[in-house]
């Protein structure tokens, strides 16, 4: 593929990643591709690399367009191997290089590849001429590393944002608009929810910071370019850095002998009675990276599992960790589960529920070995008491 003139001298020469399908134990099932934007000017600049597999795609299209030892700049945005894994090599390629990027990411850089490149570190705020053009650097630290920072050219309205706005998604297509809002709204929402969820604080400040510049174009380091949907996609991280949710319920579960299962359709049908919509998920069917989707959307989080061992399923347990670390606030949480001789399940959901902070007005529900058709009953009424609680919050 050749590169792409995104602004006349501004070219994507990123790679793609066709076949990835788990980022970090996160399943990305369009695979992904790695950007990186190649500035023609009286000085050139590289912002940002590749993954280091892709690194002969990223010099294929870098020659197309010039000779890589005329780069005099190579930005980095990004520790993270998967923005900056080709650098080294570009290195060996442009050695009159000198390699801009944040405190944090000289710390970085220095400390992974323990090599005496020539850095150039700069500040939030700080600029650089490098002809017609003016790089501007404003550092977003834990947007979602703490060396983050974005590069901004003003003559251009571009932004280069690393990470955020991202999606995992390969495509011969660059833009959005080639690509349509629905998928490219669920993907950037999976990114967000996967990795920059516990970082809402962070997202706001940056988001502050950036609101003053004049912005027609965001070019992300994974995904596509932004041009068509700037709006909807600036909106939807404003709602999601607030932890902003919709009236609706999710019920994450997992049934050993099938107890469990029934009591998620009961709940699922007390919740519909109430009016409320429900995305009903299946741990052994639906991987947590994709419940997360999920989580992002709903007001209350249902989550149900058997006892085992004096605790829950292992999926059940896997998902309830990654909450923790991704920390989802301002939810309604609801623990149930069955049991044969240990009912500890709703006991240990309903005390991670409670350090995340989550408000729960109704206490979780337990059965024992096969619930009969009044205890379902039963359970289909907390389901629509526990709607009337969720529309209550509108």
């Amino acid at each position: 593929m050749d590169p792409v003139e995104i602004k006349p001298g501004i070219y994507w020469v990123g790679g793609i990643d066709w076949e990835l399908q788990n980022f970090h134990g996160y399943l990305t099932q369009r695979g992904t591709t790695y950007n990186a934007y190649l500035i023609v000017d009286e000085q050139v600049v590289l912002v940002d690399t590749v993954k280091h597999y892709l690194f002969d795609e990223l010099r294929a299209r870098i020659s197309k367009v010039l000779d890589p030892a005329q780069i005099d700049y190579l930005v980095a945005n990004h520790v993270e191997m998967d923005h900056s894994g080709s650098l080294p090599r570009m290195v060996e390629l442009a050695p009159r290089a000198k390699i801009i990027t944040s405190p944090k990411g000289e710390q970085g850089l220095r400390r992974h590849y323990k090599a005496a490149w020539p850095f150039e570190v700069v500040k939030s705020g700080d600029s650089l001429s490098i002809g017609k053009r003016t790089l501007q650097f404003f550092l977003t630290p834990m947007v979602h590393w703490p060396d983050n920072m974005v590069t901004y050219i003003p003559e251009e309205k571009l932004l280069l944002p690393n990470d955020a706005f991202g999606q995992h998604i390969a495509s011969s297509e660059r833009y959005d608009d080639e690509i349509g809002w629905a998928i490219l709204h669920e993907e950037a929402a999976k990114y967000y929810a996967n990795i920059v969820l516990p970082y809402g604080e962070q997202v706001k400040k940056a988001l502050t910071a950036l609101s003053g510049l004049e912005i027609e174009m965001i070019a992300p380091s994974h995904g596509i370019i932004w041009r068509t949907y700037l709006p909807q996609i600036l909106d939807a991280y404003q709602h999601w850095a607030a932890n902003d949710s919709e009236a609706r319920a999710l019920i994450v579960y997992d049934t050993m002998w099938g107890s469990t299962g029934q009591m998620a359709q009961s709940l699922r049908d007390g919740l519909e009675q109430a009016g409320v919509p429900v995305t009903l998920r299946n741990l052994k069917t639906t991987h947590i990276s994709d419940v997360l989707t999920d989580v992002i959307r709903s007001r209350a989080i249902l989550i149900g599992s058997p006892t085992l061992n004096m605790g829950v399923l292992p999926t059940v347990g896997a998902f309830l960790t990654y909450l923790e670390g991704l920390r989802p606030k301002n939810r309604i949480g609801f623990a149930f589960g069955s049991y044969g001789w240990g009912e500890q399940s709703v006991k240990k959901i309903e005390a991670v529920m409670s350090a995340l902070g989550w408000e729960m007005p109704i206490a979780g529900v337990k059965t024992q070995y096969r619930p009969d058709q009044d205890e379902l009953a039963s359970i289909r009424e907390v389901g629509a008491e526990l709607g009337a609680v969720i529309k209550g919050s509108e």
